[in-house]
């Protein structure tokens, strides 16, 4: 962890921080930058088309719906996802999705979890340790990603809900600057780190993945918006499962929280099988979230938790830029709202940027999996305390 970030903190006090230096520090998940070239491992499975659906995975101790041959020293955990992404034909596994604007695809991931895996860690090749090659022994690899037919993906994707214990799954939608890998990547790591039993699965919108492509980023997510929604219709219609969970990360909160509005306010009935929505680090100007989103949403009586930070510098730049508070900010404008469970995560331990603390911080993986797990409200999560102030109630991580 980089500890020094005084010219950062300096340029956003003088005021003087404008989209270029935006499009430095923000980030939604890390790039691995570490990670020798983009060349892909010998063993890696390119994508392919199925016809038909694919064989159950094998069952494994720590995580029921993941499978591990005997001689590895890893896991491999099976993800579906749905993609408005360009496919790129006979490509590496890495390669198999690009960033162009494409039609709605459908399929499933295969990523390699290490033994020693350490949670909240999305374990890539880092020169500093001599790794110039991607080993699933010790790394969080994309191993596969194939496509198949939406009615065969719809087929998998009951077998694995049916076989949950509570007919679960969970939809992930990534933010900004984020791969198709790194999106499975990431959906396969939160999967393992949560011991979740139900189906995981990803929606990835078509992301540039660079750092300089914010405002592309921008203009995309709104364009993704409409897929999105569909996606939403069509799962819930499709996949026969009775507790969803829908969480976003940044930018993608913009296309989720209004496409599952529009869902709610088209088909009501969908609020009985939908659990949970978790908003983290949400990149939208908090004042359009309080005056339009939030009430669409809190009206069908559906929880919702909002994770929070002021220690977020990827979502102060992006207040610099905008001009306006982010509804990812936490503080004196932090959203408070009835039918929303605002959680200040500005005291977890966090990397650089402090943008990630979702998937990286430990003491927030453990809080979600209580929430997930034990359907436990926030007053009643271990690892917080209530705050009550004039504007309403939230909570905070204890020290």
């Amino acid at each position: 962890m980089v500890s020094k970030i005084s010219p950062v903190r300096s340029m956003m006090k003088l005021g003087a921080i404008c989209l270029p230096a935006l499009v430095l520090i923000l980030s939604c998940t890390p790039n691995r930058s570490e990670k020798a070239g983009s060349e892909a491992m010998d063993s890696v499975q390119v994508s392919e088309e199925i016809s038909s659906p694919p064989k159950q995975d094998i069952r494994d101790k720590r995580l029921k719906k993941s499978k591990k041959k005997p001689d590895e020293n890893y896991t491999v955990v099976r993800t579906f996802f749905a993609t408005d992404r360009d496919q790129n034909s006979n490509a590496s596994a890495s390669q198999t999705f690009g960033s162009a604007r494409s039609t709605l695809k459908y399929g499933t991931c295969e990523v390699s979890i290490p033994r020693d895996h350490r949670m909240g860690e999305l374990e890539a090749p880092s020169i500093w340790k001599l790794q110039f090659k991607e080993d699933p022994d010790k790394h969080v690899v994309l191993l596969t990603a194939r496509s198949m037919r939406q009615e065969f993906f719809y087929d998998s994707l009951r077998q694995r809900i049916q076989s949950s214990s509570g007919s679960s799954a969970f939809i992930f939608v990534h933010g900004y600057n984020v791969s198709f890998e790194d999106a499975a990547r990431r959906t396969a790591q939160i999967t393992y780190d949560l011991s979740f039993d139900g189906a995981p699965v990803f929606y990835s919108w078509p992301s540039q993945g660079k750092t300089a492509a914010y405002t592309v980023d921008e203009q995309t997510i709104e364009w993704a918006q409409g897929n999105l929604l569909k996606f939403l219709k069509d799962f819930f219609d499709q996949s026969d499962a009775q507790n969803v969970y829908l969480i976003a990360h940044s930018m993608g909160n913009r296309a989720l929280t209004r496409s599952l509005a529009a869902l709610l306010a088209e088909k009501p009935e969908v609020r009985k099988r939908l659990t949970e929505v978790i908003l983290t680090a949400p990149d939208i100007d908090a004042d359009v979230f309080k005056r339009d989103i939030a009430p669409a949403l809190t009206s069908h009586g559906r929880p919702i938790t909002l994770y929070a930070s002021s220690r977020d510098l990827a979502l102060a730049a992006s207040k610099r830029v905008h001009g306006y508070p982010r509804a990812g900010d936490s503080g004196p404008e932090m959203v408070i709202m009835p039918g929303i469970e605002t959680i200040d995560a500005t005291k977890v331990e966090t990397g650089f940027l402090g943008h990630s603390y979702f998937a990286e911080s430990k003491s927030v993986l453990s809080d979600i999996y209580y929430l997930i797990k034990e359907r436990q409200r926030a007053d009643r999560r271990f690892g917080l305390r209530g705050v009550t102030t004039a504007r309403g109630r939230y909570w905070a991580f204890k020290d």
